[in-house]
């Protein structure tokens, strides 16, 4: 086959899923099926529960990993199909090229390969070229006695621009230094030196205010105090410290630049960037040696290793230091966002929510058990209006009328302000009951209002709840997220939930999927009523979307609620794939079929009416024991292996099981309602707010997290927070130290530690 008819070299299907499944730890065939399946059609979370034999039992974990690389690898391996025809219609493709192409593993190393290949503009080089001026080059690299002036002067070429041997000399370097930025083999042994001993530095940028509050630009630039003289390894740069650098590079308050070696060090600094230019030297045949040529050959090499190697390398180390940085803020974004929506929900309990404001007054809603809206108004019981006995006798008279069981107050502005007014307004609800023994008193609790303002705005909300004053909404969704988070909260866009970091500094799209991964997998990890759940919630069923969850919503309202599972079938546009989906994870209560009630597949009913009558019990839910006393292997045949029995018999005696959390609450502490109420010493009771690489976030009731670095989480060493604490989690920690000037708080776990 002719050179310019062979097509370039691309792996097979067998090729990426050995690949993934040595990533996983699995077997390829497990990998094989998986992607059947995902090629298919099917969603993770249905494979993830339904599909067990045929993956050999990927979890959801395993097969988000899966499916997240096979995209990754298949547009690998798209562009790496591109990168070839690339270079090959250049005429540029060398044997050890196309080698180095191939074998590239990450689309950084394949675009790192075709940098020097892929400009479309037209390069000073490429000039030198068609001046002929080549020759020049290839002269004094061979014969470097030769004079550089008086060689140079033959190659005048007024026609080309080429008017003096000034001229022919620069475009023989120009030249020279595009021979060495294409040098692969060169390039790769240059960036892995400058990825092992390079430094990052960051400095003031000229004009920006050295961080001091008050100043005009000094409060942006106090956020970056800890780096405006800053330097650090670029391997051992931890993500987190990566985002925030560039954070403040885009801020226009730090200047980021990258040294082969300290920059504050400047014999150090000479010494390595000498190594840097003796390869690129090698890498061209320079060798000085006194010679008349050598020391324009040497500032040619210089011009190459300063001008372009080095800046390119440092660009693409840059890039690297991101991917990686955004890789875990994505992780970690994902896993606070799954803590937060696996919340303990407080259940079917009448509610006040209260959207804290001072002007604007504070905003009332109260929702039954169901989530039902009975009631709004608003409240100004705090300055400038300041009528409190009037906004706590209508919160008392509300309160009683409702019979409100739990208060729930929102976390923004005056949040400290009414959570005292929901305290006295507690207080008065006791004293009216007399202290009955035995009376259930309602319990307050201050929720996270990170997206309220974005649903209260949104054609959701619009739709639930029509003609309804926005500012009250917010306080509609402030009770309704402390009855059921992941009811309320899949209503809002996941990066508006405010448990990431850095996160406006993401890929949009890498971290859209990730959430909606997470979303997702917790949706149906808990299961969804049919007959109650908001088109919003019923889209993140797997096989839904939103098409056929206002088709669900709007069967339900015309036919009344479903009877069961299969009732499903007749809703328009619901076909046998979609049912296939989704059945599982739609619960029926109290319908026809007591199954339906469960998160048994249809599809394997009768092996769970199998086990039922092995059991001697009636329905789901009793003969415990006698469930519990089989032995899952009797229940094997060709349709459903031992991995769906097992999950069956665990099912069968709490059908439907919520695998949330129980329902628990912080209590902050009186007289400490903002930072400079605290001293170091305090132990108070608080909530994980978010949770990140190096520590976690606590809300003690002052409107400013505090931090606990993960070096004060627990007495021994751990490499992972989330191993410690989880967002939601109720704790109690001890001040170390307060700044209240940089809004800054940290804390401790460990409660003897010495202040």
């Amino acid at each position: 086959m002719k050179q310019e008819e062979r097509k370039p070299e691309r792996q097979g299907p067998d090729a990426l899923e050995r690949a993934i499944a040595a990533e996983l730890g699995v077997r390829p065939d497990q990998v094989r099926a998986a992607v059947a399946l995902l090629d298919g059609g099917a969603t993770v979370p249905f494979i993830a529960r339904y599909r067990k034999e045929a993956t050999g039992t990927l979890d959801d974990a395993q097969l988000r990993t899966l499916s997240e690389r096979l995209r990754y690898l298949r547009e690998l391996e798209d562009r790496r199909r591109a990168v070839l025809e690339g270079i090959e219609a250049a005429g540029k493709l060398t044997p050890a090229l196309r080698a180095a192409v191939l074998a590239a593993a990450t689309k950084t190393e394949l675009e790192e390969l075709y940098f020097p290949f892929k400009s479309t503009r037209r390069t000073k080089a490429q000039s030198a070229r068609e001046a002929g001026l080549e020759p020049l080059a290839d002269a004094l690299l061979k014969e470097p006695h030769r004079d550089p002036e008086a060689t140079a002067a033959r190659y005048r070429n007024a026609e080309h621009g080429v008017d003096d041997a000034g001229a022919a000399l620069a475009g023989a370097r120009a030249i020279l230094i595009e021979r060495a930025a294409q040098d692969t083999v060169l390039a790769s042994e240059l960036r892995t030196r400058l990825w092992k001993g390079g430094r990052l530095r960051s400095r003031p940028k000229p004009g920006a205010k050295a961080g001091v509050p008050g100043a005009p630009g000094g409060d942006a630039a106090a956020k970056f105090k800890d780096y405006l003289d800053f330097v650090q390894p670029l391997n051992r740069l931890p993500g987190h410290r990566v985002l925030a650098l560039l954070r403040g590079e885009a801020d226009g308050v730090l200047a980021l630049d990258i040294a082969e070696a300290d920059p504050r060090d400047a014999e150090v600094l000479a010494e390595a960037r000498g190594w840097y230019e003796r390869a690129v030297a090698r890498s061209l045949g320079v060798s000085p040696r006194g010679r008349a040529a050598d020391e324009w050959l040497m500032g040619s090499v210089e011009a190459a290793w300063r001008t372009r190697l080095l800046a390119r390398l440092a660009t693409e180390a840059r890039g690297r230091l991101f991917a990686a940085a955004e890789e875990e803020a994505v992780a970690v974004f994902a896993a606070n966002l799954r803590d937060v929506l696996l919340a303990a929900p407080a259940g079917n309990r009448a509610t006040l929510g209260l959207d804290p404001g001072l002007r604007t007054g504070v905003k009332v809603a109260v929702v039954d058990g169901t989530g039902q809206v009975v009631a709004t108004d608003t409240v100004y019981p705090h300055a400038p209006a300041k009528r409190w006995d009037e906004a706590l006798a209508k919160l008392v008279a509300l309160s009683k009328k409702h019979r409100v069981e739990l208060v729930a107050i929102g976390n923004g502005t005056a949040s400290r302000e009414t959570d005292r007014l929901a305290a006295a307004l507690l207080a008065e609800l006791k004293k009216h009951d007399g202290g009955a023994p035995g009376a259930a008193q309602p319990a307050k609790v201050v929720v996270s209002e990170a997206g309220a303002s974005v649903y209260s705005a949104s054609a959701l909300a619009s739709a639930e709840l029509p003609g309804m004053d926005v500012s009250l909404r917010g306080a509609v969704s402030i009770a309704r997220r402390l009855q059921d988070p992941l009811a309320e909260l899949v209503k809002i866009e996941p990066k508006s939930i405010g448990v990431g970091q850095y996160q406006h500094d993401l890929t949009p799209a890498r971290l859209d999927r990730a959430l909606d991964a997470v979303v997702e997998d917790c949706v149906n990890a808990v299961g969804v009523d049919v007959n109650t759940a908001s088109p919003a919630l019923l889209a993140r069923v797997a096989g839904v979307g939103p098409l056929l969850s206002e088709n669900i919503v709007a069967y339900r309202n015309e036919h009344g609620p479903f009877a069961s599972r299969a009732a499903l079938k007749k809703v328009p546009r619901l076909g046998a794939k979609a049912f296939e989906q989704c059945a599982g994870f739609l619960r029926i209560t109290g319908g026809a079929e007591p199954l339906d009630a469960s998160s048994i597949h249809p599809e394997a009913y009768p092996v769970a009416r199998k086990i039922l009558a092995a059991a001697g019990a009636k329905a789901p839910g009793a003969g415990a024991a006698a469930v519990a006393a089989l032995d899952p292997a009797r229940f094997v045949d060709g349709a459903f292996g031992l991995p769906t029995v097992v999950d069956i018999l665990a099912e069968l005696p709490k059908p439907g099981r919520d695998p949330r959390p129980r329902f628990a609450t912080a209590s902050f502490a009186e007289g400490v309602e903002k930072i400079t109420d605290l001293r170091a010493g305090m132990v108070l009771e608080g909530t994980v707010s978010n949770v990140a690489a190096f520590g976690a976030f606590v809300d003690i009731g002052v409107h400013q997290d505090g931090l606990i670095h993960i070096s004060a989480m627990s007495t021994r060493r751990i490499n992972d927070p989330r191993d410690v604490v989880k967002s939601g989690d109720v704790v109690k920690v001890k001040v170390l130290a307060v700044e209240p000037e940089r809004k800054r708080i940290s804390l401790t776990l460990r409660l003897d530690d010495a202040v």
